[in-house]
């Protein structure tokens, strides 16, 4: 009788302790859930000199400091994304330069905009290989921690796929998988660069490709 009121007594605490668990866990998982994971891929070949670099750099943290990107960001159902940033050159050069970061307010926004700032340029040759960039960004995809209902892959570069397969199979077969590529060609060295983009690179639903004149007007273009 003893022993069974004892656990009569605890059952309120019990019943806290289980409360709470499914809160945290209802927490954690709302955390997690965004409307969009997103893959910058940036361009770091040997036509990308530091200045340029800086430039594609800054008008990425430009643009996650924007009141407009922000308040996109924040219609959607869940009113947040995840992003992580991916420096790239040859078929196997890649490297995270920013790991996944969620954007969920004017904070977040700023904390990814200064991680962009302080990432420091890990590849400065190699080729040039967008399908490199596509197949290992779709991996990132794959094995991101947050949960999303659409996948997507920002390739910016000032040059054509050089190195690996072609960038159009990389293409189609992150297409398959459900992601979706859009483009940032840069003309300063190939001034048609922005018709390869359109037949090769970008691709999915809703794809779109903004050709971007020269790396100064690269964060207007962002």
């Amino acid at each position: 009788m003893v022993e069974r009121r004892r656990l009569l007594s605890m059952l309120p605490a019990l019943a806290l302790a289980a409360g709470l668990g499914r809160a945290t866990l209802a927490a954690a998982q709302s955390q997690s859930q965004v409307d969009l994971d997103l893959v910058l891929a940036v361009d770091c070949s040997g036509s990308v000199n530091a200045q340029r670099f800086e430039l594609q750099r800054r008008g990425y943290a430009a643009a996650f400091r924007s009141p407009e990107v922000l308040r996109a960001i924040r219609s959607g159902p869940h009113q947040a994304i995840a992003v992580t940033l991916v420096q790239w050159t040859g078929q196997a050069l890649q490297v995270i330069a920013v790991p996944w970061m969620s954007v969920r307010d004017e904070r977040s926004a700023r904390a990814l905009a200064d991680a962009i700032d302080a990432a420091p340029r890990g590849l400065f040759a190699g080729g040039t290989s967008i399908s490199g960039a596509i197949d290992f960004s779709a991996r990132l995809l794959a094995e991101s921690p947050f949960q999303s209902t659409r996948r997507l892959i920002d390739v910016s570069g000032d040059g054509s796929n050089n190195n690996g397969r072609p960038a159009k199979h990389a293409r189609d077969d992150a297409v398959r998988a459900g992601i979706g590529i859009n483009g940032l060609p840069i003309l300063t060295i190939e001034p048609d660069l922005d018709q390869y983009y359109a037949g090769n690179v970008i691709g999915g639903p809703n794809a779109f490709m903004i050709p971007i004149a020269d790396y100064e007007t690269f964060a207007d273009a962002i």
